[in-house]
């Protein structure tokens, strides 16, 4: 049975009528229209659904609606700010970090999860960081390169 669910999502609260028990992905998608998120495999394996929970990656697919209630859920939508894109989103279109797209946004909220834990990784960080985000297009050279790139430009803005 429905209940008025109260969200965080993108900085703003947000009222759903919703079962406790769907998830996150659904309400994001279709009660909400934040459809940047994708549905990919529904096992929480290929994260193409990923998005931050309280700043740390999660797939939204096996999330329930109710373990997010007094949460802050961020979506790639939610990555802009006042009209600019976050650097790693600007560092994916420079890359050309992306062929079908279809799991670009899950990479980019993965991404932006591990810059704010790790401002400058390494090679070798972003690789095993983004162990299970899947692209089927194989464009994983340039995913890694864009979020180097993603990683001075935040440095250099710091500065």
């Amino acid at each position: 049975m429905p209940d008025t669910q109260e969200l965080r999502i993108n900085g703003k609260t947000v009222r759903v009528e919703a079962d406790r028990d769907r998830t996150l992905l659904g309400v994001l998608r279709d009660d909400l229209g934040l459809t940047g998120s994708k549905y990919g495999c529904g096992e929480g394996r290929c994260g193409a659904c990923t998005v931050m929970i309280d700043g740390a990656p999660a797939r939204s697919c096996i999330t329930k609606l109710g373990a997010v209630a007094s949460r802050e859920v961020t979506t790639i939508e939610g990555l802009e700010r006042d009209g600019k894109l976050h650097p790693l989103q600007q560092a994916f279109l420079d890359a050309g970090a992306m062929q079908c797209a279809y799991c670009t946004s899950g990479m980019i909220v993965a991404g932006a999860a591990l810059l704010r834990q790790n401002p400058s990784p390494s090679r070798q960080d972003i690789v095993e960081y983004m162990d299970g985000n899947i692209c089927r297009c194989g464009t994983y050279h340039r995913i890694i390169a864009a979020i180097q790139s993603a990683a001075r430009a935040v440095k250099e803005a710091s500065r």
